[in-house]
């Protein structure tokens, strides 16, 4: 069958979309044709693309069409807005003439969801929408969209897009609920996580960095770890106020990564002394910094429970690190972890809570060894290649013409 995606980063760009749309076209190909319809390279890329209306490669069974989009960095919020508009406006046109069996979409831009359904619905196809971070509910909790008109008529038109939808594809239970309140019948949602590669076992391990441990561990006595997108979704007061309480007992707090809220963080820390920031490292070096850290920590602000579920705590499980969950206790980061032994919930709203249960992992190794064995084991149960498998019989069902 033919399976049309879409999505508006691909690689070279380097988005956390970009990357899982080329996973998920490389697990579809094995079965299916895909055609995916994505923009010029914006995100990171150090590669640019001349403009043409649209430009084609083939890799494989994949076949990439890329629209004439403007390639403006990310860095303004203007020009993003302007790479998202002309990408609809030329891949809409263009996905119309491609000859397909379903429609697959994620959420970049932001309203994909919407233009995935109606493509879909113009070609007569069966849909599936894999939601990637939920809009506008994101855009409205981060304060990036005030909660009037606009917020309202795209709120209509999602939850319509979610109907519209064989099958919704979301990242975990918590991001399940969040749609169901939206009232879409259960039938239509399965879950896929996004997993980690899973060494087996007696598999060599790749020695790791010691400059970039050293970088990353400087002279404290117990690291936490934040590697990634610094956004509008985390509880970042609070974890500046723990650091603060912490700062006389030789306890860490180092942010690894780029991201809105970057700059406005580091000058709210500038006066905390066990506060770092660095920038990414390159990819080859993502195990030996997810190995640097006793413990990582990973947020969610009240409000956004489901509407951002952070997929780097897979990766965090396979290095067999324990993980601090500032978020609220409906968020699976923090519910798995509980339940499973590898982590530790606190409240997002109480960095006395926080600063309460980094002192008591700080204080008890064993523990911290007991939480990083039990982070290995559950990530046996997030094999990649086993949820995206679940991706590929769910396109199967659906582009079938069955009901998922």
């Amino acid at each position: 069958m033919k399976i049309l995606l879409l999505n508006l980063y691909f690689p070279p760009d380097t988005s956390a979309t970009a990357k899982m749309a080329q996973t998920v076209a490389n697990a579809l190909c094995k079965e299916h044709d895909v055609m995916i319809i994505c923009g010029r390279p914006s995100y990171d890329s150090t590669e640019r693309r001349p403009w043409r209306f649209w430009q084609t490669e083939s890799i494989g069974r994949v076949r990439i069409i890329r629209v004439g989009s403007t390639a403006f960095p990310r860095f303004s919020m203007k020009k993003r807005v302007l790479n998202y508009l002309s990408y609809i406006l030329f891949a809409v046109p263009r996905a119309l003439f491609v000859r397909c069996d379903a429609v697959l979409a994620m959420t970049d831009p932001p309203f994909e969801g919407i233009v995935g359904a109606f493509v879909a619905l113009l070609k007569g196809k069966p849909y599936v929408y894999n939601i990637r971070d939920m809009y506008p509910d994101m855009a409205v909790g981060g304060a990036l969209v005030e909660p009037g008109l606009l917020a309202q008529v795209w709120e209509r038109l999602h939850r319509w897009a979610l109907r519209r939808a064989d099958c919704v594809i979301v990242l975990g239970e918590d991001m399940m609920n969040r749609i169901l309140s939206k009232g879409v019948d259960a039938a239509k949602i399965a879950i896929v996580r996004d997993g980690t590669e899973i060494v087996p076992e007696g598999a060599a391990v790749p020695p790791v960095d010691t400059e970039v441990i050293s970088k990353i561990r400087g002279d404290f006595q117990f690291v936490l770890l934040h590697a990634g997108n610094l956004g509008f979704y985390g509880a970042w007061e609070t974890l500046l106020a723990a650091a603060k309480e912490l700062s006389s007992e030789n306890v860490g707090f180092v942010f690894v990564g780029e991201g809105a809220q970057r700059d406005s963080l580091a000058a709210a820390a500038a006066d905390i002394p066990n506060v770092r920031f660095l920038p990414f490292f390159p990819g080859s070096k993502i195990p030996s910094v997810l190995v640097a850290a006793d413990a990582h920590l990973i947020t969610v602000k009240r409000g956004l429970e489901g509407v951002v579920v952070p997929s780097k705590m897979y990766g965090i499980l396979a290095a067999g690190k324990p993980i601090v969950a500032v978020a609220p206790p409906e968020t699976d980061v923090a519910a798995l972890g509980v339940k499973q032994g590898f982590g530790v919930a606190t409240d997002p709203d109480r960095p006395a809570d926080l600063v309460a249960a980094i002192r008591a992992l700080a204080s008890d190794g064993n523990r911290v060894k007991q939480m990083g064995t039990a982070a290995k084991e559950a990530a046996r149960g997030y094999d990649r290649v086993n949820e995206l498998q679940k991706f590929v019989q769910i396109a199967d069902r659906v582009a079938a013409g069955k009901k998922s």
